[in-house]
């Protein structure tokens, strides 16, 4: 009995420890869609925050605490019988050293959502098949933030998943949907996980390790090299940025919109000549944003 107890025991360990990678805060809004039954809104909203939050999307071991923080706020436009329309915002962060300072690593908004929904059906995902446009979506955006999340923890660690979100895009090449495939837009989510995967953005990538683990980990500690080892990985994207891989850089983008606002804060408090530099970098790079950083330089 006591052998059955603990095999029990540790299945149920087993259970517990794989999956739940996610802690995904979901809101659906549906202001703009007038005289249907509400209802089904908030049940859609628990059914996609139950998906993103109990599914195992790895075989990794992840504590309480080092789920991965992330928000989904889809706003509906249309809802006629089963199908809607509207847009997903994706927005993950990350935990820094020894602080109490969470990082934006992710904040993307796709216009291109449309699915089918019937209440109350539950909403089921394999990876080796295109079941359902909504849970396609969903699941493709789940990987992006793990594979992200994984390379700022380590240099190309996200790999093994953005293969997952690559395979969900090629189940989806049939699909009548928009968003998955080359030839509807050049920024989208097939172009999203070509453009992390192609080792012409590996910069990028490598990028996202050194200026989170090797940065901002650092700052609580050795501020004044954190923050240059910020600087200094400033350069991969200012390499990419001259070498343009192709014509819309969309990855390029998202990092670059993630980390503007913070990349102020960080060298406003900078020494003289370090911010002029870092100032030089971010006004060639990121040119529309030019007077925004201004400030780094307003010591």
């Amino acid at each position: 009995m006591r052998k059955v107890l603990l095999v029990i025991g540790l299945l149920l360990i087993t259970i517990i420890s794989f999956g739940q990678e996610l802690r995904c805060n979901v809101q659906v809004v549906s202001s703009q869609i007038q005289g249907t039954n509400k209802q089904v809104f908030q049940t859609l909203q628990t059914a996609i925050y139950e998906f993103m939050n109990n599914t195992s999307w790895t075989n990794h071991v992840f504590s309480n605490e080092e789920r991965i923080e992330c928000n989904v706020l889809i706003n509906l436009q249309t809802h006629n019988g089963d199908e809607f329309t509207g847009s997903i915002q994706i927005q993950s962060r990350r935990p820094t050293f020894n602080t109490s300072y969470n990082t934006t690593v992710l904040n993307y908004k796709d216009d291109d959502l449309k699915f089918n929904y019937v209440e109350f059906e539950p909403l089921e995902f394999t990876i080796n098949e295109h079941r359902t446009n909504l849970t396609s979506i969903m699941a493709y955006y789940a990987y992006i933030i793990i594979g992200l999340d994984y390379d700022t923890f380590s240099l190309l660690g996200g790999t093994q998943f953005y293969q997952k979100a690559e395979q969900i895009v090629s189940n989806a090449q049939n699909a009548h949907e928009k968003g998955w495939k080359a030839f509807e837009s050049r920024k989208n989510r097939y172009w999203l996980i070509e453009n992390i995967l192609n080792d012409r953005y590996n910069g990028l990538r490598e990028f996202l390790y050194r200026y989170h683990r090797l940065g901002l980990d650092v700052m609580e500690s050795k501020e004044a090299v954190g923050r240059n080892e910020i600087a200094e990985s400033l350069e991969l994207l200012q390499k990419i940025y001259r070498q343009k891989p192709d014509p819309y850089l969309f990855f390029y983008d998202l990092i670059i919109n993630a980390k503007s606002d913070e990349l102020i804060n960080i060298f406003s408090e900078s020494f003289m000549a370090e911010a002029d530099r870092v100032h030089k970098v971010l006004v060639e790079i990121d040119p529309t944003r030019s007077d925004k950083y201004q400030k780094i330089k307003q010591q």
